[in-house]
């Protein structure tokens, strides 16, 4: 599960992601917090390339969720997005790296945990990032 965090008035934008093992025990979880992006969009995308490039050194056998349905839009049609080209590009690179990349929707209801670790860590006045198997 990916997620990002943004206002247009806070300093950060905070992203994050939990691994899930099959049976939904959480394996491992990040999240950090970055200057703010321009928009949430620009969050996600960057939340969903943070959790691809961790979880090439576990495996490249993952499907992904959100609970964005613009950010599934973009990365299944990256070309009617021309103001993410760049955003875009890398996570199209780094969907070659998993053999059977999936992105799936999940209510936010179902996004719980992650989204509480964004949203925290965007409301963190100092730099952020943590990696780890609980909070």
């Amino acid at each position: 599960m990916v997620d990002g965090s943004w206002t247009s008035t806070d300093q950060f934008s905070g992203i994050g992601w939990v691994w899930k093992d099959d049976r939904g025990k959480i394996q491992l979880m990040g999240t950090r917090n970055l200057r703010r992006r321009e928009t949430s969009l620009h969050s996600e995308l960057e939340a969903l390339r943070w959790a691809m490039e961790s979880m090439l050194q576990h495996s490249t056998y993952q499907r992904f969720g959100t609970d964005c349905k613009d950010l599934i839009a973009m990365v299944v049609d990256p070309q009617a997005w021309p103001n993410f080209s760049t955003e875009l590009e890398v996570i199209q690179l780094l969907k070659m790296c998993f053999p059977d990349f999936k992105i799936e929707y999940f209510p936010r209801v179902q996004n719980g945990i992650v989204d509480s670790l964004t949203r925290n860590a965007h409301s963190f006045h100092r730099s952020l990032c943590f990696v780890g198997c609980s909070i």
